[in-house]
């Protein structure tokens, strides 16, 4: 008989992401200047990891192996509403491709998406549930 193993206590959540950069230079511009995430350590020219505080981004130079898993988007969680139009309007004004306006959807939350250097979809959100202000609208 298979004994199934209870659950460990519960995670904090998912706070790292980890993406291939064909142009670090560009990257670390648009997380580090244009976002404003701190290095956190940059062990040799073709690795860096950014944190906003709370979280861990790791740049890594090169292209992904034939048939890695390729990422849908990462999201950065904003604490206010307007804060959303806020970022677009100043992403904009930096010449970042925009992929989708600001929206609110159904349930509250409002966002926009937008391209990073190295070809991955960047959300901007804010959602009451993890914003933490009890604000709806």
């Amino acid at each position: 008989m298979t004994v199934i193993p209870t659950r460990p206590p519960a995670h904090t959540g998912l706070r790292h992401v980890a993406l291939y950069s064909t142009d670090l230079t560009a990257s670390l511009g648009f997380y580090r200047d244009l976002l404003g995430m701190a290095v956190e350590w940059n062990p040799d020219p073709e690795n860096w990891y950014l944190t906003s505080g709370n979280d861990n981004l790791a740049l890594h130079q090169g292209e992904p192996a034939t048939g890695t898993q390729r990422l849908d988007h990462v999201g950065f969680i904003l604490d206010r509403i307007e804060h959303v139009d806020d970022w677009h309007e100043f992403l904009s004004a930096y010449g970042v491709p925009i992929l989708q306006a600001p929206k609110t959807h159904r349930d509250g939350a409002r966002s926009f998406y937008c391209r990073a250097p190295e070809g991955t979809t960047v959300q901007f959100i804010f959602h009451p549930p993890l914003a933490g202000t009890g604000q709806t609208r």
